[in-house]
């Protein structure tokens, strides 16, 4: 994955710098989580103070991205947090690129079941191993 501005926003996140965090997103930036409407959020600003707050609760937090597709002015990517506050997400952002910024965003990040967790719905089925 070679976009720039995902690439400086990875860099700014790995960094804990939140000035280049901010930096990456532009005054009209749009963040949805369709799964989660109440996350949706407006503005850099808010992107700051949501990472300022990620930072001091989860300090040792690092952010990849283990795949990716760059289709017009969208770069789908698998994005991976590790040590986030004492557990591992892993999800889907959908970021809009225009202008050398992030205009917009869509997340489907979720937490990484533990090895023994139960299934929503019912039981864990035993899988056949022969």
């Amino acid at each position: 994955m070679d976009n720039p501005v995902v690439m400086r926003l990875v860099k700014a996140l790995n960094d804990h710098d939140l000035d280049a965090v901010a930096a990456c997103f532009g005054e009209d930036f749009s963040a949805e989580w369709p799964a989660h409407p109440a996350r949706s959020f407006d503005g850099p600003a808010q992107v700051r103070r949501n990472w300022e707050v990620i930072f001091a609760q989860s300090p040792d937090i690092q952010v990849s991205i283990t795949r990716a597709v760059e289709a017009g002015d969208e770069v789908w990517g698998e994005w991976h947090y590790a040590n986030a506050g004492g557990q591992e997400l892993r999800g889907v952002i959908i970021v809009t690129v225009r202008d050398g910024l992030i205009r917009h965003s869509r997340f489907y990040m979720e937490a990484v079941d533990s090895p023994g967790a139960g299934v929503p719905g019912g039981p864990r089925i035993a899988r056949d191993t022969r």
